[in-house]
């Protein structure tokens, strides 16, 4: 059978068989009074008491994170989990980062795997956060290398609801909400910015008087308005589970012209078949629409002059040219920068995407015998994406005349991703001592690739209905000037894991794992891989001398080892050069075109591994009102894929990959919670955790090649990974120190070689300070109730980490200035300034623009009214009110020191540059249950 074929056959199954419950294990609410007194977390492929696991899991639960109303179920979650950063960006279908437990891969995956019902997913941007019920997070190796080659960057194990009580349950969650921008940059006004860009240019260009002043920022920004409705429906009985969900987010975003619309379907089943035998399945289709526009915009806001009109009088689109005047002008020989009209950039770039995600799952539980389950789940992954980007060819000052009238960029991608695992899982208890849980299966997984189709056109009709007209040759007519198919590389896994797990005399524990990969991306003899992980525990609260304790209600000590596998990186692709440069003479004869395989191969790359050994305690006191948790770990990777060249003489002219580096997490851990009652009305809890994790580049072998990265798009990047990086954090910036003043006001920078030679005369002066990378974070999260109504607020922190501000160090000529630098700059009679000099100039790469990326905001403060069972038909009713990311506490002086990029250590993340500023929101909500 064709992959194609399979691939609709795979999704057909899936639809045809109905529509699921959860995918791994016994759902949570199935046992919730139960899981009152002993807490289950999930560990992949099953459950386990959370006291019997010897693993480092954290656990949240649905209604922790679905108070802060975001898009990304992910961005909730911030600061609610030790030794998890989370660094999101407010921009409508962005992925934040995650990592836990710190970075450790240069050129490789670093996003988690999630886990959804037992589907791998790369992130869960399709999913509605009102449609889980719980988060697992596993962090140590030891819990992680069930999960193999997959394992290294952290696994999230997600669990969607399922249906639950007797009869018919239907609940409605709907809210709408304003967005604004958290924090604003003050810019320099029109006369401000004559008077500082006339000193830098020594001639009175500019009017000190000017008739307008215009608040760039404001004229591409507008108040966001966002909105979310959920219904679903759900319920069982003795033979079926059903959950049926329906979902719409919408948002027109702060940004002029950016829309989004995202729509939910999600469906989860479970039938009793008989005894014994359970048919579970799940479904989810996600559709969204996004009107995207470029970023860069807010640069060009931060930079273009307030003495440029958005307009001129005659409705042409205002333009940095002065008149002889002194005034801004559509007209004459002087332009003053190179910066495009932002309101322009805008209203002129049309571009749309539209993408389908399906996602489904069926499963068997079939118990064997007493004691023995047999497992078998069938998953799979649809995905399609489409976009266009008309460019009606318009010439925008600070943009290169085009070479056409228009032109138009058409993209299709689709993938499917199917997974089938089967396994047996076997309980014993013997003797009323030794409690044994085994489990042991395979699982084979494929994921085809991207298939991509783009093309571009140019010279066409502006009207769109004429874009894709039936019988137009548009090779022949010369319309068609680039045309691209390609398929990315497919892979294919098998798998086989076993885990045990031992308690005797409820107190000594005992986990042993291991996991045999074999992947279709690497070459043979590398692609099998063996993930093993042990860990041991003992809840020392159940010995003698502690177990009548009326302080100490549970107090565990544990500890494990386990080595993990990232596959998601770079691949040797042999690129093969031919052409008159390979020609080769036979004889004297007729040269014949000869081909030669022109990339550095290396026959043993296989995947990064990572190794790990972590410790822990866990305690419950006080009544059990008190409880925490510390670890502490020691992460290292040690076979790190980096590109390299070979020397000169082996005639090898591009890079290849190989392992050749090392890099190190070391960390410790914090988790403390308080709950208590004041009487019969009041009750409340108090979380906070605590994480410190030092990321170092322990070593990297020769011929690496260097990056330099952080790119400013001024010929200037800030960040350098290569032999001198040993000892420093990823992503560390690297950059010349500004030490004060010269005689006329110019920076000047430290000789840090006493060469005699400084700045951009001396590249060795450069120095290495600091990473994005946080050295510390710290969540805080408070929940109060008081009869009807409760109170939450969230809040995160994160410490130790620099920040570049690239949008400030972006300057060419004749750029607005900040308020700051306009008001408080060198002079000859005020020599302590905290700016240097006016300039009209690019600045180096230095100090001067790097910052604190300090930070503590508040995250979410809801507050909510309950009744219950108000009228007859209503079970209950809640209104709520929530501010979202109403305070930030920051050093850092532009728009958010959250500075997520596309997670890159090497390129824009922890720079502030086309990044979209963090918002505040603030909604009002009702929740019906029926």
């Amino acid at each position: 059978m064709k992959q194609r074929d399979l691939k609709y056959s795979c999704l057909i199954a899936v639809l045809y068989f109905g529509m699921n419950v959860n995918a791994q294990t016994t759902p949570r609410d199935t046992v919730a009074k139960e899981q009152k007194i002993e807490e289950v977390v999930m560990i992949g492929y099953g459950s386990r008491k959370a006291v019997d696991n010897t693993t480092a899991v954290s656990s949240l639960k649905a209604e922790e994170v679905s108070k802060t109303k975001v898009l990304n179920a992910s961005q909730a979650i911030q600061g609610k989990v030790a030794g998890v950063q989370v660094t999101a960006s407010d921009l409508p279908g962005s992925t934040p980062t995650i990592l836990i437990r710190g970075l450790g891969t240069v050129e490789g995956s670093r996003a988690p795997l999630y886990v959804v019902d037992g589907i791998f997913a790369d992130n869960i941007n399709n999913i509605n956060t009102n449609d889980i019920l719980s988060y697992d997070v596993l962090k140590d190796a030891s819990a992680l290398a069930i999960y193999g080659n997959r394992g290294a960057n952290g696994v999230i194990i997600i669990t969607t609801k399922s249906g639950r009580g007797r009869g018919v349950t239907v609940e409605y969650d709907g809210f709408v909400g304003v967005r604004t921008p958290l924090r604003k940059v003050k810019m320099a006004g029109s006369d401000l910015f004559s008077l500082y860009n006339n000193i830098a240019s020594k001639k009175t260009l500019f009017s000190q008087d000017q008739p307008v002043n215009t608040d760039w920022f404001k004229a591409v920004t507008r108040t966001g308005l966002y909105n979310q409705h959920n219904i679903s429906i759900s319920g069982s009985s003795d033979k079926a589970k059903y959950f049926l969900s329906l979902n719409n987010y919408d948002e027109k975003a702060i940004l002029r012209g950016t829309d989004y619309n995202r729509a939910t379907v999600r469906t989860n089943n479970e039938f009793k078949i008989s005894k014994g035998i359970t048919v579970s399945q799940n479904l989810s289709v996600a559709f969204s629409n996004i009107t995207p526009k470029p970023l860069g915009v807010f640069t060009s806001a931060y930079k273009q002059s307030p003495i440029v009109p958005v307009r001129f009088a005659d409705g042409q689109y205002g333009v940095p040219i002065v008149g002889a005047d002194g005034f801004a002008s559509p007209t004459g020989n002087t332009q003053f920068n190179n910066v495009g009209n932002p309101l322009a950039q805008l209203e002129l770039n049309n571009e749309k995407q539209k993408s389908m995600q399906m996602q489904g799952g069926i499963k068997l539980d079939a118990n064997l015998f007493k004691g023995l389950k047999f497992t078998s789940q069938f998953s799979g992954e649809y995905y399609n994406f489409k976009s266009y980007n008309f460019d009606n060819g318009v010439r925008l000052i600070g943009q290169s005349a085009p070479a056409f009238n228009n032109q138009l960029t058409n993209q299709k991608d689709d993938y499917y991703n199917w997974q089938l695992t089967n396994y047996l899982t076997y309980n014993t208890t013997f003797a009323d001592i030794h409690d044994i849980e085994a489990t042991l299966g395979t699982e084979t997984s494929y994921r085809s690739g991207i298939n991509r189709i783009s093309m571009v056109r140019q010279n066409l009709s502006v009207n769109s209905n004429y874009w894709n007209l039936d019988g137009v040759d548009y090779f022949a007519n010369g319309s068609l000037t680039n045309l691209n198919s390609i398929d990315f590389n497919e892979n294919r896994t098998v798998s086989y894991f076993a885990r045990a797990q031992y308690k005797l005399l409820n107190r000594y524990l005992l986990t042993a794992t291991i996991r045999r990969d074999g992947s279709s991306q690497f070459t043979e003899g590398n692609k099998w891989g063996n993930f093993p992980s042990f860990g041991a525990g003992w809840i020392i609260s159940e010995e003698s001398f502690l177990k009548d304790s009326s302080i100490i209600n549970m107090l565990k000590l544990r500890g494990g080892w386990g080595r993990l596998g990232n596959q998601n990186v770079p691949l040797n692709v042999p690129t093969l050069a031919s052409g008159a440069s390979y020609n080769y003479s036979f004889g004297g004869a007729v040269n014949a075109n000869g081909t030669t395989n022109n990339q550095l191969l290396d026959p043993n790359l296989g995947w990064e591994i990572t190794e790990e050994t972590s410790a822990g305690i866990d305690f419950v006191l006080l009544n059990r009102r008190l409880s925490g948790s510390v670890d502490v770990y020691n992460k290292i990777n040690k076979n790190v894929i980096l590109a390299s060249l070979p020397p000169s003489p082996s005639g090898i002219e591009i890079s290849g990959y190989s392992h050749l580096g090392q890099v190190s997490n070391k960390g410790v851990e914090f988790s403390l919670g308080w709950q208590d009652k004041a009487g019969e009305d009041f009750s409340y809890s108090v979380n906070a955790n605590y994480s410190y994790n030092k990321n170092n580049l322990d070593k990297v072998f020769s011929n690496v090649n260097i990056k330099q990265g952080g790119s400013l798009g001024n010929g200037q990047w800030t960040k350098y990974f290569g032999e001198q990086a040993v000892g420093q954090p990823l992503g560390s910036f690297y950059l010349w120190e500004a030490n004060g003043y010269d005689a006329n006001g110019n920076i000047t920078y430290a000789d840090t070689n006493g060469n005699g030679r400084t700045g951009s005369q001396d590249a060795e002066d450069r120095k290495f300070f600091g990473s994005y990378i946080p050295k510390s974070t710290l969540g805080l999260n408070i929940d109060l109730r008081y009869k009807n109504i409760d109170l939450a607020v969230n809040g995160f922190g994160a410490f130790g980490h620099k920040v570049y501000n690239g949008k400030k160090a972006q300057r060419f000529s004749g750029e607005n200035i900040e308020y700051d630098i306009a008001t408080n700059f060198w002079t000859p009679t005020n020599t302590g300034a905290a700016n240097p000099a006016p300039f009209n100039a690019v600045p180096i790469a230095s100090t001067y623009y790097l910052e604190s990326g300090d930070f503590f905001r508040i995250n979410n403060i809801t507050l909510g009214f309950n009744l219950q069972k108000p009228v007859e038909y209503i079970s209950s009713l809640r209104f709520y009110v929530s501010a979202i990311n109403p305070f930030i506490f920051q050093k850092f002086s532009g728009f958010s020191p959250e500075l997520n990029g596309n997670g890159d250590p090497y390129g824009l993340t922890g720079v502030e540059l086309d990044a979209y500023p963090s918002l505040r929101s603030f909604v009002f909500g009702v929740n019906i249950k029926f």
